[in-house]
């Protein structure tokens, strides 16, 4: 679960006076700057690289705050697979290579983890976001975060509300499309970690507004399912988003491996005013996370190395042990002890409590009757999607169900999706070889969600930190790449020159401009969008290079913004785009699915602020590209 990962030091800044909920200094006072380490780490990957690929990633934060440390470790996913963490260690096997051969690496496109998958039916919630763009993301600067279990709050009367925690991205929820991620495993296997690396380093620090859900401990069982359910999340149109503060990430680490490597998060690590609840597999997960750092880190001392060590005073009387750092002095080494220091803090004196709960009836190894239903959210999700979003999920589970050779399975499995939707489930059978099954009737009362569908997620427009690829030959034209670049650059956008060498390269003036990148040694899906200038030579040489038709071509096919300005409009021209309108008149400006034009340009402060609004939109899934070759 830790093998891949990047992670950056930061603050995070409260906006609200939450008294009424916690006595916690969790998250200080209204304005205060909380130290935090947030670390992404690769949880369960589905092809090639797991850096770059679909899968599920932690989204872990460490708050170092004035009475300890607390974690909230989750996923950018809002649930889980599995209701109980006795099943942690099945699901987990079941998604590695299969044992007799160590195949496929990295991925989960085969029979044993699709075997338990359909033979655990509370799984279908999380596969149908795992399956959808959620797992895909542009960056882990424009990825959700969430806390995933209810946990508890509670304040100096001892009254008690259950919480969901989310870190929503400034920047937007933004994805990849699953060709253009598996090409990007191989063109870059770092992106992601060099990607918040590079925006950090260039002051472009990523922001998260983090929120919580509330529900009050009377209101527990309101609802058709059962609040400790982690395959089960609290929809937002029931209980909405309570807005607490901002998370920034302002820092690089020092040391990678000494900080991202050795830092160890816990869901024990916890501080006054918030406490675990009774969700079956959080308190599997209290129990695992010590286990997992002690044998990850060499002992029961992890907590004293430097990335994990509170920042506030503290002292005990545990001592000594393997791999310790703390010289301590003096002969006591047991609580309590005649010289009354150091002692447990009391409750009054800011010290640690588990808030008390009213327990009645007999206790059984068993989970309640709400956690036998397994479709409803799921199919929530999938019928809250847009067209495309519901097309790529769609496509996904194809892609992972066709490698699958066992008849059973697949059959298990097109049973499942049919409690999700109807036409789903006959369209994933078509392409894989099984017959439609029959109509179900789905549950009357499961309504869409404006709360669910990432592109209810734009964020603030901004270019700011998108990478844009430049395509010259010689003899472009100088002023207009000068003035496009200068403006996109004003925003925050990196353009990068791409032509036939690195080193130099002559514009229509005479000029020599650097250039970065050739046509053989990047590609497309390394970058947000693609320009082409003027310059009849340059458009010329372009035209017949075989890298730049692909290199287009694949842009294109992938959504992304491709803007071309006089002459450059000849290329696109040539590719023949299906449904998409190129301008043809004196200066005149064109927008067509993403792909904008203009036969004249002059730096005008309208087509400019068409090319913000172009490249801000980040995809345009909408165009018909069945028929583009790359």
């Amino acid at each position: 679960m830790h093998a891949r990962g990047n992670a950056a030091h930061g603050y995070f800044v409260c906006d609200t006076n939450l008294e009424d909920l916690t006595i916690a200094k969790l998250f200080g006072s209204p304005g205060k700057k909380t130290p935090i380490f947030l670390r992404f780490s690769t949880v369960l990957g589905s092809k090639g690289s797991a850096d770059t690929v679909r899968d599920v990633r932690g989204f872990a934060v460490k708050f170092y705050t004035e009475e300890g440390n607390f974690d909230i470790v989750g996923n950018n996913i809002p649930v889980f697979f599995i209701q109980d963490a006795i099943k942690f260690a099945d699901i987990i096997h079941a998604g590695k290579p299969e044992p007799h051969n160590e195949i496929p690496q990295a991925a989960t496109g085969h029979d044993n983890f699709w075997d338990f998958v359909s033979l655990t039916p509370e799984t279908t919630h999380m596969i149908t976001w795992i399956m959808s763009d959620r797992t895909l993301p542009r960056s882990h600067r424009m990825m959700q975060g969430f806390g995933v279990h209810s946990f508890v709050m509670y304040n100096k009367h001892g009254e008690r509300t259950f919480v969901k925690f989310h870190f929503t991205p400034k920047l937007g929820v933004k994805s990849f499309v699953f060709d253009e991620a598996s090409k990007l495993a191989g063109a870059d296997p770092d992106f992601h970690r060099r990607d918040l690396w590079d925006a950090i380093e260039a002051g472009k620090f990523p922001e998260w507004d983090l929120s919580i859900q509330v529900v009050e401990e009377k209101d527990e069982n309101d609802f058709d399912f059962d609040l400790l359910d982690a395959t089960k999340i609290i929809p937002e149109d029931l209980v909405p988003r309570r807005h607490v503060g901002r998370i920034v990430l302002n820092r690089n680490p020092d040391n990678y491996f000494a900080e991202t490597e050795q830092v160890a998060y816990h869901t024990g690590h916890l501080v006054p005013g918030i406490a675990p609840s009774n969700d079956p597999l959080l308190q599997g997960r209290m129990f695992s996370y010590i286990d997992t750092q002690v044998s990850r880190l060499g002992g029961m001392n992890f907590e004293e190395i430097p990335i994990n060590r509170p920042l506030c005073p503290f002292h005990n009387n545990q001592r000594d042990g393997f791999h310790r750092q703390t010289i301590n002095k003096g002969k006591v080494n047991y609580s309590p002890n005649r010289f009354d220091s150091p002692r447990e803090a009391s409750q009054s004196e800011g010290g640690y409590v588990h808030p008390p709960t009213f327990v009645v009836g007999p206790k059984v190894r068993a989970r309640g009757p709400k956690f036998a239903e397994h479709f409803n959210q799921a199919r929530k999700f999938y019928i809250s999607l847009c067209d495309w979003e519901q097309e790529h999920l769609t496509q996904a589970l194809i892609f992972e169900l066709s490698h699958v050779m066992d008849k059973g399975i697949k059959e298990r499995m097109i049973k499942n999706l049919n409690h999700v939707d109807h036409d789903l489930a006959c369209k994933v059978a078509k392409m894989i070889g099984l017959d439609s099954p029959k109509a179900v009737v789905h549950n009357p009362f499961v309504r869409k969600s404006p709360y669910l569908s990432q592109v209810e997620f734009q964020g603030v427009p901004s270019i700011a930190t998108r990478k844009i690829a430049f395509l010259f030959a010689a003899g472009f034209s100088g002023p207009q790449s000068k003035a496009l670049k200068e403006f996109v650059e004003a925003h925050g956008a990196m353009a990068v020159n791409i032509g036939p060498h690195v080193g130099e390269l002559a514009d229509d003036q005479g000029n020599y401009v650097p250039i970065q990148a050739t046509y053989t040694n990047t590609k497309s899906v390394q970058y947000d969008a693609v320009v082409i200038v003027g310059g009849q030579r340059h458009v010329d040489t372009l035209k017949e290079v075989g890298p730049i038709l692909a290199f287009v071509n694949e842009a294109y096919k992938h959504g992304k913004p491709i803007i071309a300005t006089e002459e450059g409009i000849q290329l696109l021209h040539d590719l023949r785009w299906d449904g998409i309108s190129l301008a043809s008149n004196k200066e005149d400006f064109e927008l067509s699915h993403g792909v904008l034009t203009t036969t004249y340009y002059d730096n005008q402060q309208k087509f400019n602020q068409a090319v913000f609004n172009t490249i801000a939109a980040h995809k345009y899934p909408e165009r018909d590209t069945r028929r583009v070759p790359a």
